[in-house]
Parts: C-alpha cells; structure tokens; sequence
C-alpha cells in the first residue's frame, strides 16, 4: 500500500469519503485540503454511463470557462500565410505549417493548444499519432479548426479559459476548472460553466443515468465526492461573483 504524507494524511482527514458534497461545500474542502507548496490546480473527474465503444455515445465539446484556468497557455497555429498573418496578430505562440509539422515529427511537443485552418488538414493529419494520444489534434468538434478569419477569436478564447472535455476509453471525464488560489466563488462559476456544458452534450442516445458521479480534486489532494444532481443544476449566471 502507497505511504502519504502526514500533510496528505491531514487534509484526506477533513474529507468524509462516504459523504455526498453540494457544490459549494465541495469547492471550499478542495481549497482547505490542498496543502502543497505550489499553486495546485483544481480538477472534476466525472464517471459517465456512455460506452465510448459506440460513436453515438460520444461526449465530446468546448466550454470557455469564465474565470479562466490559471495556467498560461502555449497555443500553436498551422495557416496558410493570410492565417498566419492573423495568428501572429492575436499573440499565437507558434505560427507555421510544414516546419511545425517536421518538428512535431521529430518529437517536439512544447505547446497546450493546437488550431488549425482548414487548408492545413493536408499538414496535420499526418500528425495524429502525435497529437490524438494527447488530446491535441485538432477537430472541427471542439471548434480547433476554423476558417483564418475566426483564429483571432478562438485564440483569444483560449487565453481567456477554453478547454475540451471529453469521454476517454474508462468512461470518464476530467477537466481543469481553475487554481487553489481562486476565490471559491470563481472556481464555482468555472465550475457550473463545465457542468452545463457537459450536461448540454448529453447524446440522445443515452436512456439511462447520465452520470454516475462527480468528483472534485486538487493536484496533490483527496478526492471530495459532489452531490451529482446538484452538480449538473448549477448555473454560472446564477453564482455571485
């Protein structure tokens, strides 16, 4: 059996495991338990009841969290030169096509986001074995491609908060919502926002329990069970900054 820390061992005794948290009590025993000496970033894992065998229970999608991520993002670009031209306009990090494609190639994976215009599908597909493992290959489903004019949009969004969520192969979801060091009523709105969002992408398909359950965590924390339908209630608009 794995040894934690007396610090760990402090924080996992505040969490009552066999307990159901609303939101708002989650949130603030994620924040008192987290006791590492970096800024820990809060997370939600959520336990779907879709098989991600089948293609029509897939959950896949964006969500521009309001308050951000807390976590400076590297955004890579592949664009023709017009693309290019509004990609390093709008602060992209890394602006090109086939160079970037022969160092992504060669091992060269130092970026967070990847967006592509259309154009480049040619460049980038030759890429996915590379990037599809890291959840990096760009999809018109979580809006990573689009047209050259679009670019300074989606970067801007990207600097602001957005992140994809989606299903993996063990039926589960997880997502970052923020930092230890947001004020519990901005991880609640980020929170709310991803909610709502993966309650928006819930596929048709899908009869039964939605999901099975939800969890908030931080980086080097206990995990601190949430109550599921008062998870998937919350409104953003509704919280109170």
């Amino acid at each position: 059996m794995a040894k934690h820390s007396k610090r760990y061992a402090a924080a996992f005794s505040k969490v009552d495991r066999m307990h159901f948290y609303a939101p708002e009590q989650a949130v603030e025993l994620v924040k008192e338990s987290a006791s590492a000496k970096f800024d820990e970033t809060v997370e939600v894992h959520l336990r779907m009841g879709v098989d991600p065998r089948y293609s029509d229970q897939q959950v896949r999608g964006v969500v521009t969290l309001p308050n951000g991520t807390g976590r400076t993002v590297r955004i890579l670009v592949f664009a023709g030169p017009e693309g290019q031209t509004f990609a390093r306009e709008a602060g992209a990090d890394f602006v090109g096509a086939d160079d970037l494609a022969d160092q992504i190639v060669k091992g060269w994976t130092d970026f967070d986001v990847v967006l592509a215009t259309p154009d480049m599908m040619r460049v980038v597909g030759k890429l996915g074995k590379v990037l599809g493992p890291r959840g990096l290959m760009p999809s018109p489903k979580t809006g990573t491609i689009v047209p050259a004019e679009d670019l300074p949009r989606v970067i801007r969004e990207s600097r602001l908060g957005r992140v994809e969520f989606r299903v993996d192969k063990t039926s589960n979801i997880h997502v970052p919502i923020g930092k230890v060091s947001f004020p519990k009523e901005k991880l609640l709105q980020n929170f709310a926002s991803l909610m709502e969002a993966i309650v928006a992408a819930k596929p048709t398909t899908i009869k039964g329990i939605y999901i099975h359950r939800v969890t908030l965590t931080s980086t080097m924390g206990p995990g601190v069970k949430t109550d599921v339908s008062a998870a998937s209630s919350l409104k953003a608009d509704n919280i109170a900054a």
